[in-house]
This record gives C-alpha cells, structure tokens and sequence, in this order.
C-alpha cells in the first residue's frame, strides 16, 4: 500500500494537487541465484513485475492511474533476514482522464492515456523465514514524454508499506558463472545517433521531430559502477514553434551540451542516470541544465540501443530513440 502527494513543480500545476494519493501494488517477485556474473556483484539482487493502481490526487481533474512496470531492487546491505535496497523501475502507465480543451481544460499535467511509468525508490524488508515486511519511501513518474502536450508530467512521492512470501525459495547460489565482456578501467569510445518527436505550446498543433549526435566517452572501474561524459549536438526542431514571430533558420535551432552521467551495468543491459548542461542555446526556450535517465542494451559487437527520457527538474523534454556503437579493443578483450 502506498500514500502521498502530488508535486506542483511547475506553478501552472497549483490548482491540480489537492489531496493526497493512494495506491496499491501487487508484484511477482523473482530473486536470481547467481548465474550471471552480476548477481552476485549486486548481492543477489531482487527483480519484480509490478501491476501498479491508484490516485493521483486529484479524481475530477486526473482520474485515477493504473500500470505495469519491471523493477529492480539492489542491496545496500544484504543480510539473512534484513535487506536495506535502492529500486529503481519502468514501465508503462494509464489514465481514465486527461486534457481536453474543452471538457477538462484545468488539467495542464497528462494528455494522453497511455504514459511511460517510472519508480524510483529506497526500501527495508525485513524476513521471517518465507514471510518479509517492506517500509520504503519511492518517487512515481508519469509522463508521455513531449509527445503531446500538455505533458509537466505526475510526480508522487509516497511511503510504502507491504507484505510479501516467497511461494518457493532456494538458498543455494549456482557455481556456473558467466562472467561480463565489458571490460574494466579503460576508455571506451563511442557513439549514439538519436530520433525523437515533441510537441510544443499551444495545445493541438504539430508535431516536431528531434534528431540529435551524442559523442562519448565511458569508463566502468567496477563490475557495478560506471561513468561517462558525452557531447550532445541536437536538432531540435520544435524550437520553430516557440516564439514563432522570430525568424529562425536550421544553425540557430542547433542546441550543444555537455552531459556527465552514472552507469549500472547488468552485463549487457545497463542502466544510465546523469546531468547536462547547454553550452550553446541560442533561444534557450528550457531551462540551463537538462536530466537523463533511461537504458541501454549492449550487444557484443558493440552495437547498443538506447532508450532514455530526457528532461528539465521533472518536466520531459522528449524521449531518445537511438542506436550507436562503442569501440572496443578486441585483442585486449580476448587477454
């Protein structure tokens, strides 16, 4: 069970966070024994599928919200009958009610029903034999990610209390195990090339499309911890939409960043979490500093897909589409 509120990050959303939220979750939890070399490196980390339901604060204007989101929980502390781990999910979410120009004009958060879910969270559970209790606190996000608009997105933070139990549980960990092809503390080079679309101010006008080069450079000094810095040149194409009595050509809606971010590799799937700022926006129709958070899926030749929501302090931006390649070092690899 879940209880909390609303965020108003933006002032537009005032009028909307009026009481506060409660939801249920129900999840099928899956705790893997070591086969892969991450298992093990994460203390045998907990992975969930969760069906998520509840209200957002606010019924007239928002209705109430449903979802089902892939999780995964990793051990801070990990001992036999106490677990202290951070969560970190996504999915995919719906909503009964969302923003009609002239039905529901006031709601200026959701405009489309289905929505990209994302959890993050911190939780204790506490084990009595195949029984355990969860206290945690965690942050829900809806968005659709500047599909449409209007999109300032939901943020709830709530306080999470649950009961769970094992249905089979086996306490030995394999001796197989497949070790990671990443390679450790050394440069990696490489690049990401990015489609998106967004809409902008005023409601129900077209759609623009984004395209942007991401540059970058990744290092991973452990099995679990990683980091990369990257250049981004993006067309951002919906910059024509704003101020559109400005007269502007194809140079000038180029925006340039610069982006440092944390990995957590899961051998070929990794997840990325980071901050950029613009070094060069000429119209600066957003804010200085812009948000990732998102994943990658690696393949051995080096090709990689990415999947990852952009933003600025909670509102989306758009979502990244992309695909790239990392250069590695193939005789070093084999040694």
């Amino acid at each position: 069970m879940k209880y909390g509120f609303l965020i108003g990050h933006r002032v537009v959303m005032g009028h909307i966070a009026q009481n506060h939220t409660y939801a249920a979750e129900l999840a099928f939890v899956y705790r893997p024994n070591g086969e892969k070399a991450w298992h093990k490196y994460y203390k045998y980390p907990d992975l969930s599928i969760n069906l998520y339901f509840g209200n957002v604060g606010n019924t007239k204007l928002l209705g109430n919200f449903g979802g089902i989101y892939g999780s995964l929980a990793i051990p801070f502390v990990a001992r036999k009958h106490f677990r202290l781990s951070g969560k970190l999910g996504c999915g995919l979410g719906y909503t009964n009610k969302v923003y009609d120009e002239v039905l529901n004009n006031k709601n200026s958060a959701i405009s489309t029903r289905i929505n990209a879910l994302i959890n993050l969270g911190i939780d204790t559970r506490t084990y009595f034999k195949n029984n355990w209790i969860l206290f945690g606190i965690d942050l829900t996000h809806f968005s659709n990610g500047g599909t449409k608009v209007p999109n300032l997105g939901i943020n709830i933070p709530q306080i999470t209390l649950g009961y769970g139990r094992f249905i089979h549980y086996n306490e030995k960990h394999s001796t197989i195990e497949k070790p990671t092809y990443i390679p450790q503390r050394r440069l990696l080079f490489g690049a990401t090339a990015i489609a998106s679309a967004k809409q902008v101010f005023p409601t129900n006008g077209r759609t623009y499309p984004v395209f942007a080069l991401n540059v970058h450079m990744r290092m991973f000094m452990k099995p679990r911890v990683g980091w990369e810095v990257a250049f981004d040149a993006m067309s951002n194409q919906s910059i024509f939409g704003y101020r559109p009595e400005v007269q502007k050509t194809q140079w000038k809606v180029m925006q340039f960043g610069v982006f440092a971010g944390y990995l957590l590799p899961l051998n070929n799937f990794h997840f990325v979490l980071g901050m950029g700022a613009y070094v060069r926006d000429f119209y600066k129709p957003e804010e200085l500093f812009y948000h990732r958070v998102g994943m990658r899926y690696y393949l051995k030749s080096g090709v990689h897909f990415n999947l990852v929501l952009k933003s600025h302090w909670g509102k989306a931006d758009y979502v990244e589409w992309g695909v790239g390649y990392t250069f590695f070092n193939r005789k070093k690899d084999k040694k």
